[in-house]
């Protein structure tokens, strides 16, 4: 999957179309992802004797098709392409710019 934590998002389809946000959480085996303050659900708890009912808004998922990654340096949505640096690593990259989208550790000698 080539949207990892932490990156800035724009939904493009769906009922959150053009709403931004970062990515609070991957969900590799459904090919979903949550983001911050994006696809609110609404969950009604039942009232028990101790406590009263409640409702708990929380975000959903959302299937990775359905949003593009904001590129950090040209501040466009792109998608997002490879390149094999010299130490063998990939670095994603931004298709419009042709910037690294995430920083690479430095080497430890």
């Amino acid at each position: 999957m080539k949207i990892k934590l932490n990156d800035q998002v724009a939904i493009i389809a769906g009922k959150d179309k053009g709403k931004k946000g970062k990515v609070m959480k991957v969900l590799r085996k459904h090919r979903a992802i949550i983001v911050e303050k994006v696809n609110i659900k609404v969950k009604h708890v039942k009232k028990t004797q101790e406590k009263s009912g409640e409702k708990i808004e929380f975000e959903g998922k959302i299937d990775v098709s359905n949003v593009m990654i904001i590129c950090p340096n040209c501040g466009k949505r792109t998608r997002v392409g490879y390149k094999i640096l010299e130490s063998k690593k990939k670095q994603r990259i931004c298709k419009k710019c042709k910037e690294a989208v995430d920083k690479v550790a430095p080497k430890k000698a």
